[in-house]
């Protein structure tokens, strides 16, 4: 495998261009690839690397046959000697055996299921998408499978059309609308930006799959920098070496290093809760075998630990980890983390944030290993074992409760997912774009506060202002796709700013205390606090929608509770249920009393068109005249 990665490195954005179909007697197999996924093997070989085994689950997803045609994005893991996400988008398509021109031999089904994806190194889901499409449509009209000149085409105009180009808003986002996002999810949608900062695991379920992955990859978007920098480690995990491979076992003969894992672990001693994950073991330990060069993406144990703390060791940062890889000087920073920040009340503040592109170029982060721009976006989320993983396949269900993987946002379709509700913190169905979260100490920490329902609230109204009109849709700054997201970048970019102050309680108050104490010991904060970020010197520190509470203030929570809360759902099921009944009692009651009202309707307006004839005019004298004054 080290000589395929040396074969690829230097070439194009796209690897592969894989053809993978469904066997009456293999299942779902890879048909065709260009260049060969394996070096030694033809174009049509079905053999896969190890690490690249769940592709044709994945490219083929699970319930396929009840679609005409799909989309999947879907992520694998790096091949040995390469240490980046590999993206995947694959188009699925259905033709009836009897509509081919050239039918195989091992064509026995009524139906003919195929997908044609492409494996890339660049995020470009929504270009990679329309590009592929149209090729799809043109390989099933050709009717002949065997004519795969045009998917050798395709992979010489992609690299060709796609070399060179940089990651910018334009292209990663084609196909990710945040305005649709937030008229289905409406205040939600900050609940799901806060659920993946404290890095939890989030499981999405929706069918058919492109609705999913839509959905999932647009929520990501609104961090800043995300999409194009922040997944190339997303997808660091190991496949199973078979299917009958216990869970939560590994040999650990001659064990040298230790990963303890208690992910919903949340700092008991300073938010004062007891019992957040009762679920959940509060301490796991996986002994590794050989040390392989993949090894060391995750998180070692803390070489030291405090008898009081109850901090997560997944998601407390070793110094160790800060070192390797990283010169001394930087290493002496880290060190020194709460003077590595002076605040400066005098430079100008920015009141509305600009694009992320412009602002200088990004570089190579110091401690988190992503490009990152002046403000340290993208957070360092997906990496050291936490997963993004667009589309999840049936074949992928261990990874729910591997030790090796701190965390998650995934998304699936088959209901086995959504039914194992323990393994997830959050299932997020996105049809009735409804959020269920299990621990009720999380909800609390995930209590939106007046100020953030504020900054809802003002997303929704702008985003639903002319949503009728056909022409103007999406295509405005204010309301738009790309102003919703700068909204996410001031929100985010004020939330870091105000964690750097002295005396921040009342800052971060707008933010939710239990929120920020949560925050403040995952991964990604502990290594965005570890280095300088020149940025943040000009944003203004504080909730961008703080401020003294009033009227408005008590009807937005008020209507929040009463659509969002149990109790709140009740009483509103109880007042649409007594309703329905009085319209129902008022239609029986005016059935049988119908008669009487008529009647006396009738009688009532002949006396009021009595009352009101004019009175006869008088017998003798003429009618007085009004005298009329200047």
């Amino acid at each position: 495998m080290e000589s395929h990665g040396s074969e690829t490195e230097g070439k194009g954005p796209v690897l592969h261009i894989v053809v993978v179909g469904f066997h009456h007697k293999k299942g779902c197999q890879v048909e065709f690839s260009y260049p060969p996924l394996m070096p030694d093997e033809g174009h049509d070989s079905n053999l896969l690397p190890e690490e690249w085994k769940y592709l044709p689950f994945l490219a083929l997803p699970d319930g396929a046959h009840n679609y005409q045609e799909d989309t999947v994005y879907f992520h694998l893991p790096p091949l040995t000697g390469d240490r980046k996400c590999v993206y995947g988008v694959s188009c699925y398509r259905q033709i009836e055996a009897k509509a081919l021109k050239v039918r195989q031999a091992d064509v026995t089904r009524e139906t003919v299921q195929k997908s044609v994806c492409v494996l890339s190194r660049v995020p470009l889901y929504g270009l990679l998408q329309a590009k592929l499409q149209l090729i799809t449509h043109a390989y099933f009209e050709e009717k002949d499978f065997s004519q795969i000149s045009i998917l050798k085409e395709l992979y010489d105009h992609m690299n060709g059309s796609l070399a060179g180009s940089a990651l910018d808003g334009s292209q990663v986002y084609l196909g990710l609308s945040p305005r649709d996002l937030i008229l289905h999810f409406r205040h939600k949608v900050l609940l799901l930006f806060k659920l993946i900062l404290l890095e939890k695991k989030v499981l999405f379920y929706v069918s058919p799959v492109n609705r999913l992955v839509g959905a999932l990859m647009t929520v990501l978007s609104l961090f800043p920098g995300m999409m194009e920098h922040g997944l190339v480690d997303s997808s660091h995990y190991r496949p199973k070496s078979s299917m009958s491979e216990d869970l939560g076992l590994v040999d650990s003969s001659g064990a040298e290093e230790f990963i303890t894992v208690s992910v919903t672990d949340i700092a008991a001693s300073n938010l004062e809760l007891e019992g957040v994950e009762s679920t959940q073991p509060a301490v796991e330990s996986l002994s590794s075998g050989t040390s392989t060069e993949g090894d060391n993406h995750y998180l070692k144990p803390p070489s030291r630990t405090s008898p009081g703390s109850s901090e997560s060791d997944w998601e407390t940062l070793d110094p160790s980890v800060l070192e390797e890889g990283v010169p001394k000087e930087v290493a002496d920073v880290a060190a020194e983390l709460p003077d590595t920040f002076e605040p400066n009340p005098e430079m100008p503040i920015t009141v509305q944030p600009q694009a992320v592109s412009g602002q200088g170029g990004v570089t190579q982060g110091l401690v988190s290993g992503l490009e990152e721009d002046q403000y340290g976006m993208p957070l360092a989320i997906f990496t050291k074992g936490y997963l993004c993983l667009p589309y999840m396949a049936l074949q992928q269900h261990h990874l729910l409760s591997d030790v090796t993987v701190r965390g998650f946002v995934a998304g699936a379709t088959n209901i086995l997912f959504r039914q194992q509700r323990h393994l997830s913190d959050a299932v997020v169905e996105v049809e009735e774009a409804r959020v269920q979260i299990q621990d009720p100490e999380l909800r609390k920490i995930l209590c939106l506060t007046t100020a953030d329902l504020r900054f809802a609230d003002y997303l929704v109204k702008h985003v639903t202002e002319n949503r009728d009109d056909v022409f103007l849709d999406g295509t405005g700054w204010e309301g738009g796709d790309e102003w919703i997201r700068a909204q996410f970048t001031l929100y985010l970019h004020s939330l870091l700013s105000s964690a750097l102050q002295e005396d921040n309680e009342r800052l971060l108050a707008d933010y939710g205390a239990p929120f920020v104490s949560a925050w403040k010991i995952t991964h990604n904060y502990r290594v965005w606090f570890s280095n300088k970020h020149p940025g943040m010197t000009v944003i203004t520190p504080g909730h961008p929608f703080q401020g003294q509470y009033g009227v408005a203030d008590v009807k937005l929570r008020l209507s929040h509770s009463v659509q969002n809360s149990e109790r709140g759902k009740k009483i509103g099921n109880a007042m649409m249920t007594t309703s329905r009944s009085m319209v129902q009692t008022g239609k029986i009651v005016g059935q049988s009393v119908g008669g009487a009202l008529t009647s006396a309707k009738s009688a009532m307006s002949s006396w009021f068109s009595t009352l009101a004839q004019p009175a006869p005019p008088a017998a003798s004298g003429p009618e007085p005249v009004a005298e009329v004054k200047p």
